[in-house]
């Protein structure tokens, strides 16, 4: 078996630490570079101690000269609550992090894959999500940093591949859960599930009967590394996603009932710029990737109260 050098940026994350492990089981070296600003050391500690696993702090807006095989583009917030505390950094993590990551994929001749987002479909018109959609964003809004931000990068690794042949792959996340996401990241899953542990009430946005579509980690960084090492000559873009839709209403409900929790459900105003509906459509994925995800939402919700549990 060949060793491959890895680079996963953004590799302290709830994804990237996933990630990291994953390649590491599969006989990798693997570097994992993170400025620390939303990932967390106590992600990867356990990984230390693998004398093929390094770590390395490091923000990707600045350029850095190493020598890899593989890079995974990981790095940026990817919480509303972390991406709009500094929208400025995260427009800058987005494009100059594309920039320095393709830079140095041309100069050592490695793959790389971006991981961009379903957020680039903004609030859709269509209905569900498939990768020939355009989208449906508004640039000034509150939202504008992390969507516009992928969007740029998504084109920028374009111009890479067609001007100088650099290798890339690009995949559009869909909403994912699991171990090691950030307690305090405001996103919707572990939103409520600290609630729930806490039995505090939990908050409804609306009238909850905005849809998400909820995919487990183990499941993402599969669909990951399936791409990453897909086809020569296809780069996607690529959702991957669960298309199983849920409301957020049912969402709750079904976590205040898995966590047996006595919180109760309030309602408050709707965000600004939230989209209703989310779905992606995985046909493309199913055929390039033979991927599908496997785990359903209460075998995987029922893994994540777990790490909660220890966490809070």
């Amino acid at each position: 078996m060949i060793r491959k050098k890895i680079l996963v940026t953004g590799g302290a994350g709830f994804v990237g630490s996933h990630l990291c492990e994953r390649l590491l089981n599969e006989g990798n070296e693997v570097y994992c570079l993170d400025n620390y600003f939303t990932g967390q050391k106590q992600n990867v500690v356990h990984l230390l101690k693998n004398p093929y696993f390094e770590m390395i702090r490091h923000d990707v807006t600045e350029p850095i000269f190493l020598e890899t095989d593989e890079i995974y583009n990981l790095a940026c917030p990817a919480s509303p609550v972390h991406y709009q505390y500094n929208p400025i950094k995260t427009m800058k993590t987005s494009v100059m992090g594309a920039i320095n990551m393709l830079g140095l994929a041309k100069r050592i001749n490695a793959k790389i894959l971006q991981a961009s987002t379903s957020e680039v479909y903004g609030d859709p018109l269509v209905h569900p999500q498939p990768e020939s959609y355009w989208g449906h964003v508004n640039p000034i809004g509150e939202r504008a940093c992390y969507d516009e931000g992928k969007r740029s990068a998504e084109t920028l690794f374009v111009n890479y591949h067609q001007q100088n042949n650099v290798d890339i792959k690009i995949i559009r996340i869909f909403n994912t859960y699991g171990p090691n996401m950030n307690p305090h990241d405001g996103r919707v899953v572990s939103n409520f599930i600290v609630q729930a542990l806490q039995n505090q009430d939990i908050t409804v946005y609306g009238e909850g009967n905005q849809t998400r579509s909820f995919q487990y980690v183990d499941d993402l960084v599969e669909g990951m590394i399936r791409l990453m090492n897909s086809r020569d000559g296809f780069y996607g873009p690529v959702n991957v996603g669960n298309p199983n839709e849920f409301t957020i209403l049912e969402l709750a409900q079904k976590v205040i009932e898995l966590t047996g929790s006595k919180s109760k459900i309030i309602y408050r105003p709707l965000p600004s710029d939230d989209p209703m509906q989310r779905q992606p459509d995985i046909s493309l994925a199913k055929k390039e990737l033979d991927w599908y995800p496997k785990v359903n939402l209460d075998e995987g919700l029922i893994k994540t109260i777990e790490y909660f549990k220890g966490v809070i």
